[in-house]
């Protein structure tokens, strides 16, 4: 099997103004597509080649030998997983979902203002997730390339808060960006469909 970096699911320019087609060029078309490489490179001629990416996360990822492996293979994953957790034009969760998110944050503020704070809050490189975890929905942060994935956890939405998915629009102003992406960005539809399958 040959990894191949998936296309964004919308145009380059779907998420302006609050994330510019130049820095997804950047984001998508060098980092995300420089993990692939990495990755495809790192499993040639292993078994691990012939494994989907999932099983490669899960296999590689409390391995110090196999590490480079989890940390290409995981990103790999987490940006896939984040291109589909944007979308413009959503106005805020279905009642179901809300509903959802009242029972286990109190209020959609709530869970709004206690994500930005684990986004906001994560040291150096890494990610926060909505999660389901043991049938209740939580918010969990990772470093680097850690992923749900590697902890039994059902991911259902992520905010990639690497420098790089900010910088040329934002620069160090981490909190606005993830207010934007809070306000304006969360595709609530691709949240509400991880949760059924969770």
């Amino acid at each position: 099997m040959v990894f191949e970096l998936p296309p964004l699911p919308y145009v380059p320019n779907a998420l302006e103004p609050y994330i510019t087609a130049n820095t997804l060029g950047f984001h998508h078309g060098k980092h995300h597509n420089a993990y692939v490489t990495n990755l495809n490179n790192l499993v040639k001629d292993t078994p691990l080649a012939r494994e989907s990416l999932e099983t490669i996360i899960k296999s590689t990822a409390n391995d110090p030998a196999k590490m480079a492996i989890f940390n290409n293979a995981a990103q790999v994953w987490n940006h896939t997983f984040f291109w589909h957790s944007m979308k413009r034009g959503l106005s805020g969760p279905s009642k179901n979902l809300e509903a959802r998110i009242k029972t286990d944050f109190g209020s959609l503020e709530t869970f709004k203002e206690q994500f930005k704070a684990a986004a906001v809050g994560q040291f150096g490189s890494g990610w926060a997730w909505l999660v389901v975890e043991a049938g209740k929905l939580k918010i969990v942060k990772t470093s680097n390339a850690d992923t749900p994935l590697a902890h039994g956890q059902v991911a259902l939405l992520t905010c990639d808060v690497w420098e790089h998915a900010y910088y040329l629009d934002y620069q160090n102003r981490r909190p606005d960006y993830v207010q934007a992406f809070l306000d304006q960005l969360v595709n609530w539809q691709f949240v509400e469909a991880n949760l059924a399958k969770a």
